[in-house]
């Protein structure tokens, strides 16, 4: 295997430095595998990896630095305000003010030798960060935005427990998804930055917190509406092309939005075998009523099922992912975009996070405003056929999110949770799945029960946390649909994962905005005047159940095909055989079939480590 399959192929990383000599060492080796570089005041390696030309936005003030690269209007002359407010006020705090920008990006910045790193409230844009030491030399920590490059860059070793932990039926629970899978690495939690010291230190601290839940629907209709545009317009502005998805409700709003500015906006629909599936009727509507565009609808033929290609995949993505099993039906469109001419392609990523929210609200609600939430209580249970026992044991379930994690711990081998149960706990409690061997259990058993003292749930009460969780797990499918995206020089962005978008919708009151007796009112409100009444109010969401089932028959020999001297099974934590057995069967979509997609992911990862890829443009061989 060899040893830097990460920095040979990956076109787009950066490593931040501390602004020391202990750094020296691990600077030259990053600048090795390195296009781009910029330097502290004192001349030492500030940031070092591969980006474009235009990608970094910097402004100098003094000894003060700031950087800003990813989706964003921002120009050298406002990063140049921003560090002079740093220098002015000696400290980097003053960048929660000075930096209030919309968008989505990387923030850094040092001055007088301390540097910030921070990404987005949400795990779209990722740090990751360790401690490391060359001989005779101090301890210091260095950041990164993959954990692959990191973890190349420093020598780390893969931590086999924290792939055990990956096989989860649901994925790993808060905090541990989408944590790194090398020994030494950490990821810094969303809302949060990192400082780094010049003696090798380093602190995290909160920058962000989601806002009190108390705004009226119509007002919070108006924010929304207001940081949507903003968030499209500074995506779109200065281009002549853009693409778009044109399905559901939530890339709908966002399609409409983009029309309204200078660029061309080409839309695209998928459809889908479901014969109920009615994303390409509402796209033909939207595209008649704004008076035509240029419009694709792909037939669902073309349409790739879940597991294609699942044994030839050769994407360089820093974690395993569970997008890996759809992933040809998810990269379709944005194929087609790419060759289109597209260098951005625009989806409604994460509006069903955000909008639809979680029934899960109603466990503190039922407290400040009982009759309300009973109401909706009986609403959910009438609409999703809820068990009324069920719903009341969990309404009157106040243990908190660590006794949840040892009940997950405990339960780890038990059968999965019944599809109609309600969903008013901290989470679907995972489960391992039937092929995980005794090794694996223990393993994942024991990380969750080693960390649950220190864990603290990602937001007040389980209806907060639950979305900020449902937020962070697809933001990543948003990322690495990203590095799946990047060797086709397009972006694939998500206007729902900016940090006003967010903050718009989670301000307003959640009776509002969560409620069995209208879908989405809040976005459906926001967007009168720019999505077409004959759409806005639609209330559907169309179903790939289909494409999950077929997928299974028509993919077997692929499935089959990763059973044979599975990497997994190397390390001791499935048993081939009976992931073969269960490969071979006939498998529902609804209970079975979900379970392989945790370990299909972590296998073709693994797989992916093993080849040597081509030098990215830009870089230099090793």
């Amino acid at each position: 295997m060899d040893r830097f399959p990460s920095l040979q192929a990956v076109s787009a990383w950066f490593v931040v430095l501390p602004d020391t000599d202990a750094a020296a060492l691990l600077a030259a080796e990053a600048l090795h595998h390195a296009s781009q570089n910029l330097c502290h005041a004192s001349g030492r390696p500030w940031l070092v990896g591969r980006w474009g030309p235009q990608a970094m936005v910097v402004g100098e003030h003094e000894d003060a630095r700031v950087a800003v690269i990813g989706e964003h209007a921002v120009t050298a002359r406002d990063a140049e305000r921003a560090a002079a407010a740093v220098t002015r006020a000696r400290s980097l705090e003053a960048l929660d003010h000075a930096a209030d920008w919309a968008g989505s990006f990387h923030l850094i910045a040092g001055c007088g030798g301390r540097v910030r790193v921070q990404g987005t409230v949400v795990e779209l844009r990722r740090v990751f960060h360790t401690g490391t030491a060359r001989p005779g030399s101090q301890e210091v920590v260095v950041a990164c935005d993959r954990a692959d490059v990191l973890a190349e860059l420093t020598g780390a070793a893969l931590d086999e427990r924290r792939i055990a932990l990956e096989l989860l039926s649901t994925g790993a629970p808060y905090p541990w998804a989408g944590a790194p899978v090398w020994r030494g690495l950490h990821a810094l939690p969303g809302g949060h930055h990192l400082t780094l010291f010049p003696d090798g230190r380093a602190r995290t601290a909160r920058w962000w917190s989601p806002p009190d839940p108390v705004v009226p629907l119509a007002e919070g209709a108006a924010r929304l509406r207001e940081a949507l545009v903003e968030a499209v317009g500074v995506r779109t502005g200065g281009r002549d092309l853009v693409t778009s998805d044109l399905g559901g409700v939530d890339s709908t709003a966002v399609h409409c939005t983009a029309v309204r500015g200078d660029a061309e906006v080409v839309a695209y629909t998928a459809a889908l075998h479901d014969e109920a599936g009615d994303d390409v009727c509402f796209a033909r509507r939207t595209v008649q009523a704004l008076g035509g565009m240029e419009h694709h609808v792909v037939p669902a033929g073309d349409i790739a099922m879940t597991f294609d290609g699942i044994d030839t995949l050769d994407d360089v993505l820093d974690t395993p992912s569970i997008l890996t099993v759809d992933r040809n039906r998810r990269m379709g469109i944005v194929e087609l975009a790419a060759a289109r001419g597209s260098r951005l392609h625009l989806t409604g990523l994460g509006g069903d996070e955000l909008l639809a929210g979680t029934p899960a609200r109603l466990h503190s609600l039922v407290l400040s405003h009982p009759l309300v939430a009973l109401r909706s209580v009986r609403g959910y249970a009438a609409k999703y056929q809820w068990n009324r026992r069920a719903v009341l044991r969990q309404l009157a379930d106040r243990r908190p999110y660590r006794a949840w994690i040892e009940r997950v711990a405990l339960d780890l081998t038990e059968p999965p949770v019944a599809a109609g149960e309600p969903l008013l706990d901290w989470a679907v409690p995972p489960r391992m799945p039937p092929w995980a061997t005794a090794e694996a259990v223990a393993a994942a058993r024991e990380l969750l029960r080693d960390g649950r003292n220190a864990v603290e749930p990602r937001g007040r009460g389980h209806g907060e946390h639950r979305e900020l969780v449902a937020m962070d797990g697809i933001s990543q499918w948003a990322r690495h649909i990203g590095q799946m995206a990047a060797p086709l020089g397009i972006t694939v962005s998500a206007p729902y994962y900016d940090t006003r978008v967010i903050e718009a919708a989670l301000a307003v009151r959640p009776q509002e905005r969560i409620t069995p007796w209208r879908y989405k009112p809040l976005v459906v409100e926001a967007m009168r005047g720019i999505v077409p009444e004959a759409v806005r109010s639609r209330a559907t969401k169309a179903n790939a159940t289909f494409e999950e089932e077929a997928g299974v028959r028509e993919h077997r020999p692929a499935l089959l095909a990763l059973c044979e001297d599975s990497r997994l099974a190397r390390l001791g934590l499935v048993d081939e055989g009976v992931l073969r057995a269960w490969c071979r069967r006939a498998l529902s979509a609804e209970s079975e079939s979900y379970l392989l997609h945790s370990t299909i992911a972590c296998e073709v990862w693994l797989r992916s480590r093993e080849r040597t890829p081509l030098p990215a443009d830009g870089g230099r061989r090793t």
